[in-house]
């Protein structure tokens, strides 16, 4: 499983023209499933992603968390973080997760962010989206909650 984190100071999702779901101050979550994830690369991506310090903090260090700022959460569903570029000039989805199960694991994400007392908005699974935000800093990260395969 794969996400890519981005700090920001709002971000939003639209679906055909419609606001899905919209933060301020926090962090945007594309998160990529692939074949083999359980609930426990979910649960360890949700509280590393809570958990990381990547605000900055009264001297301006990266210190403090989302819960320390106060920041909400927009999650959206990015099958493409699970393609590989190493042939060709096409993608290949060989290891995305297939949808049912993916959707599964990306709720489960969501629910346990949810859990920890963070409000989360959300696209729409498997539906074409326009993801806006302003990157603060820019800070990204990418996680991911094994090591990739060597010869991939």
């Amino acid at each position: 499983m794969k996400i890519v984190l981005q700090r920001v100071r709002e971000a939003s999702v639209e679906v055909s023209g419609r606001l899905e779901g919209r933060i301020g101050r926090g962090i945007c979550l594309l998160v990529g499933v692939e074949k083999g994830d359980t609930e426990e690369d979910a649960e360890f991506l949700a509280r590393k992603a809570v958990e990381l310090r990547i605000f900055p903090d009264a001297g301006g260090r990266m210190n403090l968390s989302l819960a320390e700022v106060g920041g909400e959460v927009l999650a959206v569903s990015q099958f493409t973080l699970a393609g590989s570029t190493r042939k060709g000039r096409r993608p290949g989805f060989d290891e995305a997760e297939e949808p049912k199960r993916a959707e599964e694991l990306f709720r489960h994400i969501v629910d346990r962010i949810r859990e920890r007392g963070f409000r989360v908005a959300s696209g729409v699974f498997q539906a074409a989206m326009d993801v806006r935000l302003v990157n603060e800093g820019p800070v990204t990260f990418i996680l991911e909650s094994r090591r990739p395969a060597v010869n991939r």
